[in-house]
């Protein structure tokens, strides 16, 4: 796979153009394994999503959770959401697919582009929930 240009942007500018690129992913042809939690694999929209928002700390975090959190361990089903404040800190929910939220994790700085982005955990899969 080709790398991906990552165009010159203001934070505004780009959370709009991953708005609207990310609209187009919806199923996948290609996996990806993660080079440390080999057993999860994510698709080629939230391969998109961490090249272009330089986001791959948050794969790292939400397949870390699925050993370290006993909580989101259990979930077969998972709805992971990241919401951004103004000030650039952000809150990581896990849902269990009800409305749940069975675990919260609390960052003091992030440089995500977009307000809030969604993310579907399954069957040891992180994809979009436009691929869903």
């Amino acid at each position: 796979m080709e790398a991906i240009k990552k165009p010159e942007m203001t934070r505004e500018e780009k959370a709009a153009y991953l708005k609207s690129e990310l609209r187009n992913y919806c199923g996948t042809e290609t996996w990806f394994r993660h080079r440390l939690f080999r057993k999860f694999l994510y698709t080629e929209g939230v391969q998109f999503l961490a090249e272009m928002a330089e986001c791959y700390w948050l794969i790292d975090l939400i397949y870390g959770f699925q050993y370290d959190q006993q909580a989101v361990k259990d979930e077969y089903f998972q709805l992971w959401e990241l919401k951004v404040t103004e000030n650039k800190a952000a809150t990581l929910t896990c849902d269990n697919g009800n409305g749940e939220i069975v675990f919260t994790h609390e960052l003091t700085y992030t440089t995500f582009p977009m307000d809030s982005i969604r993310l579907y955990f399954t069957d040891n899969v992180l994809l979009l929930t436009s691929e869903w």
